[in-house]
This record gives structure tokens, C-alpha cells and sequence, in this order.
């Protein structure tokens, strides 16, 4: 197929959706429909950043993408401006332009990066553009049925997790309530709330895996936690959940240790610790893949 020469670099706008849905989901993971990575990439949060990363086009077609997730919080408490970058394809004739995309997310200046699910390829191109490893060691626990402690209680339903939760934790759960990679549940110990945040994943094609993105408070995660994994098992037939200490806390006693699960990187531009990094407003709740 004969192509000019030209080759525009512009941002994504919410018209452009569509069409890089189309994208996505032919060239780079045909799991998700086009409208799905269409509406992946609208975050269900308010931002005030218009537009969905950048885009090359060549003869009106769209021939590389670089999609970015947009928000002003970075997570609960946390007011700072962050860019993640969500997906990167590029059709392999064009693949001399790739680097106009990368410069392009790289110039945003005013914002924090982060890139939480990198490919092999990708982990080198950013360690020498600065970007950090986050650590993930952390355990692969067994969901096991064990019975609920009287002192918990889970809660799932939406109503009943806005009636529980207050102030930057309820803020963030509505922002998160719609996406659609994120599940939501909500255990309260001696009255106390801890909202956990995770998504299913694959590992060699299987889905057998909670992944825990958000924990509203490690200590009460630790004693709800038997409750739910439980929940992940029977309600969602997750037999497994990935967990990481910089955000649950420490595995429980039938979990293998883990010394680094798959790399998840940033760029910060102000300083903020690694830390202060976040798994929400990210992919990671966006995209169910």
C-alpha cells in the first residue's frame, strides 16, 4: 500500500477515539472490541487536560498511537498532575516515527509520568529517558474459603460503598465506580472501612488472578483480608490474588514470596517519592484487558 512521505503528529481528541479504538484493537490487543479501547481511553474521572495522549497520521489514516490517561489527583490526597501512558503502537512501516510520540509525552513537563505496564521493549527506552522501577516484590497468596470473623464485614454494592465510605476515599471510589477494569469491595472491621481496589489478570493466558491496585488502609487490610480473598474466590472465581507491599501491606502466611512482579516505572519531575505513585486514575482500572 503506497503512502506520502508525510507523517503528522497531533494530539488525541475525544473525536479521535473511535478511530484509534479501531486501532488498538486490530494492530495491537484484538481482546477488547474497538469500542471498548474507545471507551477505555474516556476516563471516568474529571480532568482538565482535553485530549487522550498523541496520535501520527498519514494520508487521513491513522498509522501510531500513544495513548495517555489524564488526571489531577494521582490518587486519594494526592494533588498533583500525572500522565499515564496507556498503550503505544505503531504499524512497522512507520516505526522510524515512534520516537515523535515518545518526545511528545516526554515534553509534557507539567506532569508526572507513569507507564505501569510496560512491555519487555519498552522497560530500556524508559530507563534511559529517567523513568524509576517502582518496587513489586510482594506475594501470590491462595484465595482460601475460609469462614468470615464476626468483627468483619464486606460490602460490595455501589449504594452501599458511597454510603460508608467519606471524604477522599469516597471522592476516588466514584471517580472509579464505572471503570471497568477496577472491582470494588469495601470491608469494614469493628466498624472501621477499608476500601480495597483490584482487577483480574492473566498469566500464560489463564485468568486466575486478583491483582490488589488500592488499599485505603494497610492495617485494616490485614485483618479483613482472609474475608476477602474469600470474596475474590467465591464471587469473582479468582483462585489467586498478586499482591504488593507498598500497597497491602504483607503477604499472609499462605502466600509465596515474590521478589518482583511485572515492572511498573515513573518519571517524576517534582521529586514526589515513589510512594506517592498510584495505581488509580491509571490503565490498570481503565483497561480489562
Amino acid at each position: 500500500m503506497a503512502h506520502s512521505s508525510k507523517v503528522d503528529l497531533a494530539p488525541i481528541t475525544t473525536d479521535d477515539l473511535p478511530r484509534v479504538g479501531e486501532f488498538l484493537g486490530v494492530h495491537l490487543d484484538s481482546s477488547l472490541t474497538p469500542g471498548q479501547w474507545a471507551q477505555a481511553l474516556r476516563p471516568t474521572w474529571t480532568t482538565s487536560h482535553p485530549d487522550h495522549g498523541f496520535l501520527l497520521e498519514s494520508d487521513g489514516l491513522v498509522v501510531g498511537v500513544y495513548a495517555a490517561l489524564y488526571s489531577e489527583t494521582g490518587g486519594p490526597d494526592r494533588d498533583r498532575p500525572v500522565c499515564n501512558l496507556a498503550a503505544w503502537c505503531v504499524l512497522e512501516e512507520f516505526r522510524r516515527h515512534s520516537l515523535r510520540l515518545v518526545r511528545a509525552m516526554v515534553a509534557q513537563r507539567d506532569r508526572e509520568l507513569t507507564d505501569l505496564s510496560p512491555s519487555g521493549t519498552v522497560v530500556p527506552l524508559n530507563e534511559r529517558l529517567g523513568f524509576r522501577h517502582l518496587d513489586t516484590s510482594g506475594a501470590l497468596a491462595v484465595n482460601l474459603p475460609l469462614p468470615a470473623r464476626r468483627h468483619v464485614r464486606l460490602i460490595t454494592g455501589r449504594p452501599d460503598i458511597e454510603a460508608t465510605l467519606t471524604g477522599s476515599d469516597l471522592a476516588a471510589y466514584r471517580d472509579h465506580a464505572d471503570s471497568a477494569a477496577a472491582r470494588h469491595v469495601v470491608a469494614v472491621v469493628n466498624g472501621e472501612p477499608c476500601w480495597v481496589v483490584f482487577r483480574a489478570v492473566r498469566r500464560k493466558g489463564l485468568r486466575l488472578f486478583a491483582s490488589v491496585l488500592h488499599v485505603s488502609d494497610r492495617g485494616l487490610f490485614r485483618a479483613a483480608a482472609p474475608a476477602v480473598y474469600r470474596h475474590m474466590l467465591l464471587a469473582h472465581r479468582l483462585p489467586f490474588t498478586l499482591l504488593q507491599t507498598r500497597v497491602s501491606g504483607p503477604g499472609p502466611w499462605h502466600s509465596v514470596p515474590l521478589s518482583a512482579q511485572r515492572p511498573t516505572m515513573y518519571l517524576s519531575r517534582s521529586g514526589q517519592p515513589p510512594e506517592s505513585v498510584s495505581y488509580l486514575y491509571s490503565e490498570l482500572t481503565q483497561v480489562p484487558w
